[in-house]
């Protein structure tokens, strides 16, 4: 079954017979497999959160069904936290980097989507907390107990995403004040033009980011190549 580009199966059957060892397997998947369905839609709050959601449910479904020896629940949902949270990482990564395009291209603070951008930004540890922990509320009463044992632990921690939102936030608007100091200004026309394709750069900039990552493929050698 495939939900906000999750396959959902997919994830389940892993989670239901995952093992004591294999945490960091299933971090992986969940990383992913939320990223790539982060990449597949314009990153607005509400796909976010749609992504989120399905991959919670994935995952609290799985953990659910397993019956292995010696397997922590609360383990495997830490794990499907943490992939969610890498993935997230990178997805706040790229709204900072389209942001700060931009800011230097003088888009102001006063503009109304660069404010709701911002906004965004700046909650996104809470869009990710919220989420979750509402799709968890439909986990049942079984895994209720160790889903608020996760979402608590990791509000005492914090998360990769939220600091990573935060220090981008306020250097953004750092950035933003210093082009106001020093007259950089876009054109009303130009400003909302730029913000207009906000989402979609995001987008963009996140399969660009993930592609860059992807190892360089060995160059084939040329036929006349020497042995």
């Amino acid at each position: 079954m495939f939900k906000a580009g999750i396959d959902q199966n997919a994830l389940i059957d892993m989670f239901a017979k995952a093992g004591a060892q294999g945490g960091e397997a299933l971090r992986k998947a969940v990383s992913q497999a939320t990223l790539k369905a982060l990449q597949s839609r314009e990153l607005t709050v509400a796909n976010i959160r749609n992504v989120l959601k399905s991959v919670t449910q994935a995952a609290s479904a799985g953990a659910a069904q397993n019956a292995m020896p010696a397997v922590d629940v609360e383990s495997l949902l830490e794990k499907a936290f943490a992939g969610m949270d890498a993935a997230l990482l990178q997805a706040v990564q790229a709204q900072r980097t389209a942001l700060q395009q931009f800011v230097s291209q003088g888009v102001a603070l006063n503009n109304t989507q660069m404010k709701s951008a911002l906004a965004n930004l700046e909650k996104m540890e809470d869009v990710f907390f919220s989420t979750v922990g509402k799709a968890a509320e439909g986990a049942g009463s079984a895994l209720k107990g160790p889903w608020e044992q996760v979402l608590e632990s990791m509000k005492l921690k914090g998360t990769d995403t939220g600091a990573l939102a935060k220090t981008s936030f306020a250097n953004l608007m750092s950035q933003a004040q210093s082009a106001l100091r020093e007259g950089r200004s876009a054109g009303l026309r130009g400003a909302q033009a730029m913000m207009d394709s906000y989402a979609a750069l995001v987008s963009g900039v996140l399969i660009g980011m993930t592609e860059g990552l992807q190892p360089a493929k060995p160059a084939a050698k040329s036929r006349g190549s020497s042995k």
